[in-house]
């Protein structure tokens, strides 16, 4: 048989061959760590800021819980020390391990070694919430940090690539998206919603943190306003 009717044959038979759906998540949650003292951990605000999250808005049995019908999270992912601290709170409350994409402060490690890491794990980070099953049609909450989640100065600087999520996401694609997280805002979500198998996101939508009674004295300013 000659070969292009061999190619010929096969087509149909291609067309047969299942093709692995991408999955997506329902809603993505987005949100910066607490205030930090150094490098290194939170600073008492914070601190604060971290168990306020969990009790208030994202842990289990969260008082205003922003988690559908407070459904379960099927992960709560962090990527620096910061985030980490930040997290946990939240996670211990749904009894739920980290998944930490980690990049830490390393001994002689440079500016540019430790911000290229940060990038790789954000796209790491990406990949993955919109490749893997296990995230399929949930809810994910992402703990990070703020330039890699949107940063114009970092999008500028590294032209034809994505370093942001932001644009690995797909927020690019619709209006209202902050081009820039502020570097002195702490107490914002970023609520991301999917439909189907589209990783181009339906809706976006930015929350405040506000507090009352013990937490009543957590910084709390308008978006790219100082505390």
């Amino acid at each position: 048989m000659k070969p292009i009717q061999i190619a010929a044959l096969a087509l149909p038979l291609l067309s047969l061959i299942p093709v692995a759906a991408q999955a997506v998540p329902a809603e993505i949650i987005i949100l910066r760590h607490g205030e930090k003292v150094n490098p290194y951990r939170l600073s008492k605000i914070g601190e604060e800021r971290a168990r306020a999250i969990a009790q208030v808005y994202l842990g289990k049995d969260a008082s205003q819980s922003l988690l559908p019908n407070c459904v379960k999270p099927a992960a709560v992912m962090s990527v620096t020390l910061h985030t980490i601290e930040t997290a946990t709170p939240t996670s211990l409350s749904w009894s739920l391990p980290e998944t930490a994409y980690s990049a830490v402060p390393e001994w002689q490690q440079t500016e540019a070694q430790k911000k290229a890491e940060e990038t790789t794990r954000t796209q790491e980070a990406a990949a993955a919430l919109l490749n893997n099953p296990k995230y399929d049609g949930k809810v994910v909450i992402v703990f990070w940090e703020h330039a890699r989640i949107a940063s114009a100065k970092l999008e500028k600087h590294f032209p034809g690539q994505q370093v942001t999520f932001r644009q690995l996401l797909h927020l690019n694609q619709l209006h209202g998206v902050p081009k820039t997280w502020p570097k002195h805002t702490f107490d914002y979500f970023w609520i991301i919603r999917y439909r189907g198998n589209n990783p181009v996101p339906v809706s976006f939508q930015m929350q405040k943190q506000v507090y009352t009674g013990k937490y009543a004295k957590l910084p709390q300013n308008v978006w790219g306003q100082p505390e």
